[in-house]
């Protein structure tokens, strides 16, 4: 079976039905095939900054009252050290990955995308890819594949491997938020994710370079946190995912691209590997519809900037424990700091960067500090 479309989107997640939307909303013939049968789960902390809450409104795709919560800013906890920042603009949601999953597919099915599910790509061909059931041609081919997409290693343009392996585990729990704040409990090599996904449940996500990662073992570290959660009735199964942090050689080659964790995955320490992905998927099918990848790459630096560098600074803190409670310390006594850290992460700019005297002082001891 022979299949023909402007647009062909390998990978189910949601970064390819991102990009298949934004393809149909385009114009653009699009067919998306994935191997596995939704709805698809993920490990991960499952807050939506509110620039991918305004994505998810102009995709036009809804998510009930019953099935998000809303989150106002973020709170970072070592110990008894603690700061926070609220959003100056817009709030995030708290989503259940399967529930965003479902609603992406059923605006994508709404908007005419050709969802093949079940289906296996098995190769490259100059004309699309050979699938288990046939040939599927295509004038343009999206990996959308993930950390370890197969189209990105037939295409020739694998990078390179983090020189730091870090690994995450995520579980639930029914029980309803204590706060309306995404709270990062940290503690040497290693964080916990706290975010508010529904009325009556939270979602746990723990990141940490050690190995072999156990849910049980890695809360050991964080008393208040259980403390908190005691009693609480375990909601979901434990779900890993890692290594993160992979970079490809190119995102483009030929008519072959590269969109979400398959372009390049970010570290999920800064909460915005979604928001980012929604990005890029707006920014490729612009550059398609102006009849080329050429602007695509530079589109593609632009949106990952801001969220790498903020990542590379967490994760120097995350290493160095002095430096990380220095730079809580000097968060929770110059919130304007922190407002901006956290205003960079949530509005998806690229541009405005933090002003260099006051990323010095992130480093300095506070004498006001607690």
């Amino acid at each position: 079976m022979a299949t023909t479309a402007d647009l062909l989107i390998v990978g189910g997640g949601p970064a390819g039905l991102a990009t298949a939307i934004e393809a149909r909303l385009a114009g653009f013939r699009t067919v998306l095939i994935e191997q596995r049968k939704p709805p698809i789960d993920a490990a991960c902390g499952e807050g939506l900054m509110p620039v991918g809450v305004e994505h998810l409104r102009r995709f036009g795709v809804e998510i009930p009252n019953r099935e998000r919560a809303v989150f106002r800013g973020v709170r970072y906890l070592d110990g008894q050290l603690s700061a926070e920042a609220r959003f100056t603009r817009g709030v995030g949601l708290g989503i259940r990955r399967s529930t965003l999953h479902e609603a992406l597919c059923r605006r994508a099915i709404q908007l005419g995308v050709e969802l093949r599910w079940g289906e296996k790509v098995r190769g490259l061909n100059a004309d699309g890819v050979e699938t288990d059931v046939g040939l599927v041609s295509a004038r343009w081919v999206v990996a959308a594949d993930g950390r370890l997409s197969k189209i990105r290693e037939w295409a020739g343009i694998e990078g390179r491997n983090p020189k730091r392996r870090r690994f995450g585990v995520r579980r639930h729990y029914a029980t309803a938020p204590w706060s309306d704040f995404v709270e990062v409990h940290w503690s040497d090599h290693v964080e916990a994710y706290v975010t508010p996904v529904g009325p009556e449940q939270v979602g746990v996500a723990v990141l940490s370079s050690e190995t072999p990662i156990i849910f049980d073992h890695l809360m050991q570290r964080f008393p208040l946190l259980r403390t908190r959660l005691a009693g609480a009735p375990v909601a979901s199964r434990d779900r890993g995912a890692g290594p993160f942090g992979q970079r490809p050689a190119a995102v483009t080659r030929d008519n072959i691209t590269l969109v979400g964790d398959a372009s390049g995955s970010l570290d999920p320490i800064t909460g915005e590997g979604i928001s980012v992905a929604f990005a890029q998927a707006r920014a490729l099918i612009h550059c398609l519809a102006q009849e080329g990848l050429e602007e695509y790459a530079a589109a593609h630096r632009r949106i990952a900037r801001v969220p790498r560098l903020l990542t590379s600074l967490l994760l120097v803190a995350e290493h160095h424990p002095w430096l990380r409670r220095t730079v809580i310390r000097t968060l929770a006594s110059h919130p304007s700091i922190f407002s901006t850290l956290v205003d960079l992460a949530a509005s998806g700019r690229t541009a405005a960067m933090i002003p260099s005297v006051k990323a010095r002082r992130l480093v300095r001891p506070s004498r006001s500090a607690p």
